[in-house]
């Protein structure tokens, strides 16, 4: 992995042991480049809650995230030294915003039931709350300031971050990383007051950055290298002349520049979902366990060694990885089971440090099956090739509602080309919502130009590499 420029500069002066001791020292005083876990628990078969502190002390990691504000949980938590942030589901938004009495509530039987006791430091208010299918935007910032206002009863106002994790499908606009803008439809009514708040509040956006989906969607243009934080050439970004050898920091950069153009430079960010997933179905390139543990290691490599961004080179981030145990019930394609660092039964997926002192004995060591795994015989034992490209299409282990949601934004505001899937029309038949939802979603992923987080609504659709057939329907794969 290449190191940043100001890592270089300080191997130039010190030899690595005692470089790891200058590090060593910095970290045991500074909240600044953290790392934390994601705790989900759509699985039945995971170990209890006191067993999982236990687990998290024994790997040194001191920051946890979960969905949800579990007893159990953050009972287990009490006394542990795990910094802990819970989430307010999307569910109980319209509540939240409506009456300020029902956060007071919601903040006295979940947060001051067990702080300072359990050290819980924010609160994620919603997961990702703009492809939420229910419609909750616009309940999202009353919310958070209700939440906040109830922090300030019980003065907990200064211990307690609030804030609401946003996925990449937020920008309007991710590459390259200086062109980075919010969707325009989203600016006025939520982020300016939601940054505003997280200015007023002294606190920061979440943000949720997978940089597995951009590689998936875009193998054939995006080195697998600069994916999974190894040696690479770099990609120069002509608009504000940064280097960039990561796509993890492009991403964030993306992010930055959006706030930036709308003047809230001052506002920090932490990455509070990002991972690489073991395992996934043939159409899902670059799943792999060499990968996830080359992405995991290196990212945890080059947030605890790093410094900053191009863009933001001085700002320490702080990563929650996704996630601590691959989680059974989850649906979707294969790979949304296996995001897990450990199995189960505690067992690690693959080995990977959490801690600098971990880092001392780390080492990537790529091997030929790191690669994409495209099919290259496409369908059938059909002998035809189709490397390099790929569609977009629904993902039928959604919900029905969730699926047609999807497809009216995909028809609508979206700017697809719905006219082949109408009455008549050549893609009209199969008269199945699928079908007609798969067509949208790759008309609007081919007019996007495959890029970040095209592929996605809400979950609701995937990319394959393989052509997708209904009837006599043929896909586009670019306008």
């Amino acid at each position: 992995m290449l190191c940043s420029p100001k890592f270089q500069s300080m191997m130039e002066y010190f030899n690595v042991p005692l470089l790891l001791l200058l590090i060593l020292s910095i970290f045991s005083h500074s909240d600044g480049g953290s790392i934390g876990v994601n705790y989900g628990r759509i699985a039945d078969n995971l170990p209890s809650a006191s067993k999982v502190a236990e687990l998290l002390k024994s790997q040194g990691l001191d920051r946890v995230k979960v969905y949800d504000t579990d007893p159990a949980v953050l009972k287990a938590l009490a006394g542990s030294g795990v910094k802990v942030t819970v989430d307010l589901p999307n569910e109980l938004l319209f509540s939240a915003a409506r009456r300020p009495s029902f956060a007071y509530s919601w903040v006295q039987r979940n947060v001051a039931a067990y702080h300072p006791a359990t050290q819980i430091e924010a609160i994620a208010v919603g997961n990702e709350v703009f492809v939420d299918p229910q419609n909750t935007t616009r309940f999202l910032v009353p919310a958070m300031k209700n939440i906040h206002s109830a922090l300030e009863k019980y003065n907990f106002h200064d211990d307690i971050k609030v804030s609401s994790p946003i996925a990449l499908s937020a920008l309007q606009n991710s590459y390259p990383s200086s062109a980075g803008s919010f969707r325009p439809d989203l600016i006025e009514p939520v982020f300016k007051p939601m940054l505003d708040f997280l200015r007023q509040t002294g606190s920061y956006l979440m943000v949720n950055a997978y940089p597995f989906f951009a590689y998936e969607s875009n193998s054939d243009v995006i080195s697998l290298d600069y994916a999974l934080f190894r040696e690479n050439p770099g990609v120069v970004d002509a608009g504000n002349g940064k280097h960039y050898f990561s796509l993890f920091d492009a991403q964030i950069d993306a992010v930055f520049a959006a706030m930036s153009a709308i003047k809230y430079d001052d506002v920090s960010i932490v990455v509070t979902e990002t991972g690489w997933p073991s395992k996934g179905d043939p159409n899902e390139i670059g799943a792999s366990v060499e990968n996830a543990a080359a992405y995991n290691g290196n990212l945890v490599k080059r947030i605890l060694t790093g410094g900053g961004t191009p863009l933001r080179p001085k700002e320490n981030l702080t990563v929650y990885l996704f996630a601590l145990f691959n989680e059974d019930k989850k649906v979707g394609p294969t790979s949304e089971r296996n995001y897990g660092l450990f199995y189960p039964n505690e067992d690690k997926v693959y080995d990977v440090p959490f801690t600098v002192e971990g880092l001392k004995h780390y080492h990537d060591n790529p091997t030929p099956v790191t690669g994409d795994r495209r099919n290259s015989k496409g369908t059938s034992g059909n002998s035809h090739s189709y490397s390099g490209q790929t569609w977009c299409v629904a993902n039928g282990d959604e919900e029905r509602e969730k699926l047609q949601v999807a497809l009216d934004f995909a028809c609508g505001e979206g700017g697809a080309d719905c006219r082949p899937i109408q009455p008549g029309s050549t893609c009209y038949d199969p008269n199945t919502l699928d079908a007609h939802a798969s067509f949208a979603f790759n008309s609007y992923y081919q007019k996007k130009g495959r890029a970040i987080g095209t592929c996605y609504f809400g979950g609701a659709a995937y990319v394959v590499s393989i052509p997708p057939k209904y009837g006599k329907c043929e896909f586009p794969t670019g306008y």
